[in-house]
């Protein structure tokens, strides 16, 4: 067989291959565009498709062929599974606020524990200023110590 011909039937199995990928991981929730990049339509199956499910609904690729690189679901799952993905972003959401409440308390104790602590600084800076106060006075009475001392 020749080369250039065997490279170009690896590459063509290669697209399929890729391609039987790209659909089955896009079959999730309610599509918005087929691996192919057709829009998907919202398809209700007549009578003369389905004998038993007459008006059975479908996500369905416009250019839908059976040949597994298009899109189709059954309308049913996709809603399940996009309820059940909302269903999750909910929950997600809410342990979020959850977290955002406790935060809000502990917060709202270290601003507790600020202020106890500005007024205990002030507190000591009263003191420090204080002391200060006296080394000044020990410092005068040392001076008039020296003065009457040595001279």
């Amino acid at each position: 067989m020749d080369p250039t011909e065997d490279r170009r039937h690896s590459k063509r199995q290669t697209h399929h291959i890729n391609m039987l990928g790209f659909v089955a991981d896009s079959e999730y929730g309610i599509p918005r565009r087929c691996p192919c990049g057709g829009r998907v339509i919202n398809e209700v199956a007549g009578k003369e498709d389905y004998d038993t499910l007459p008006g059975k609904r479908f996500f369905n690729c416009k250019n839908y062929e059976a040949d597994e690189f298009h899109y189709r679901q059954p309308w049913v799952i996709g809603v399940q599974e996009e309820l059940e993905r909302l269903t999750k972003r909910v929950e997600e959401a809410e342990q979020v606020m959850m977290g955002v409440s406790n935060l809000s308390k502990r917060i709202e104790s270290v601003e507790e524990q600020v202020k106890i602590l500005n007024e205990q600084v002030s507190d000591l800076n009263d003191q420090v200023s204080d002391l200060n106060e006296q080394v000044y006075d020990l410092s005068v009475q040392v001076d008039t110590l020296e003065k009457v001392c040595f001279d």
